[in-house]
């Protein structure tokens, strides 16, 4: 039983570890907050990706709210992620079952790609788009600047580069 536990104890520090490499930084997050923002333009369970109000703006989220990222190693129009490994669990994949994502509100081009787990990753300007484990509700924006490549996402598709509040 102790050795059983002793292994868990070790299997997690080595999770913890690799999530901690995934963002490109050894403390917490520059500029991540959390931000009041309205709920999704359309937040029905048939959008894909709708807009919100947030402490940056008018950003995009996906069908459940959630606040859309891209992350500075991908290359657009590439047709693939550069997110993998331990990477794909902290910064989930926004995916759909549309061959033509559902939005309300994001005036960029929306389009899928086959993303790391086989599911249609749903790219907008030909990035693909993911959501932060990090963050907890609807609204959240603590993955913004981590490391300084993961970036929320404008309504047209841009990476917001400012921290929440204007700091």
């Amino acid at each position: 039983m102790k050795i059983r536990l002793g292994l868990i104890v070790v299997a997690a520090s080595v999770g913890l570890v690799a999530l901690a490499g995934c963002s490109g930084t050894s403390g917490g997050s520059p500029g991540a907050t959390t931000g009041a923002t309205t709920p999704p333009a359309a937040s029905s369970a048939s959008t894909d990706l709708a807009t919100a109000t947030s402490s940056l703006g008018t950003i995009v989220v996906d069908g459940k709210g959630m606040t859309v990222y891209v992350f500075d190693k991908d290359t657009a129009n590439s047709g693939k992620s550069a997110c993998a490994g331990a990477c794909v669990g902290q910064w989930p994949a926004v995916t759909t079952t549309s061959a033509k994502p559902s939005v309300t509100g994001v005036t960029g081009t929306v389009a899928t790609i086959t993303g790391a787990n086989g599911a249609k990753q749903v790219t907008l300007n030909g990035l693909p788009l993911y959501t932060f484990a990090g963050d907890s509700a609807a609204g959240d924006v603590t993955g913004q600047g981590v490391g300084k490549i993961w970036w929320v996402v404008g309504a047209d598709g841009t990476k917001i580069t400012s921290s929440a509040g204007g700091y």
